[in-house]
């Protein structure tokens, strides 16, 4: 299903960045090719279906961000796109998804909320409330980080 260079180049970006100007150059670096050819591949995987996106995972307590919360969102699903964009668009979110409700469980709009407090993440969501008209919703705050890793399909052997 994939060839060499794109086996290495997916081994090398599962994982963390690097924090530099230019990763991409980075990484070529290690594949033994150019920046535009690790572009080019991953652009491709992308285009296959294979890659639907990067993401960046925020470690919240080393940036300040003593409080989380998943607030869970009951929004009618003619809305969802349009209410979604609209919690995605707050600075203090940094993930919203939506997912199927269940019988007992009616919340189909998620979104991650960070701040330096409960109180602060609170308000958040009471401002997401205010400008997407959804008033039903409830707040989970978290309270320990079991884990926090990304997927590995590949063995880093191209890595350092």
């Amino acid at each position: 299903m994939f060839n060499d260079i794109e086996r290495k180049i997916i081994a090398l970006v599962q994982g963390d960045m690097p924090v530099e100007k230019h990763p991409y150059r980075v990484i070529a670096g290690k594949v033994g090719t150019d920046e535009e050819t690790v572009l080019s591949v991953l652009r491709n995987l992308n285009d296959r279906g294979i890659i639907r996106r990067f993401g960046a995972t925020l470690r919240h307590q080393k940036t300040g961000f003593t409080a989380n919360a998943m607030v869970a969102w009951c929004v009618d699903e003619e809305r969802v796109e349009e209410v979604g964009k609209l919690m995605a668009s707050f600075e203090q979110v940094s993930h919203c998804y939506r997912r199927n409700p269940a019988k007992d469980w009616p919340y189909n709009l998620y979104t991650m909320v960070h701040a330096s407090d409960e109180v602060s993440c609170r308000n958040i969501a009471a401002a997401i409330s205010e400008k997407t008209a959804t008033e039903k919703y409830e707040i989970l705050f978290s309270r320990k980080e079991l884990k926090k890793t990304s997927m590995q399909y590949f063995g880093d052997d191209f890595s350092d």
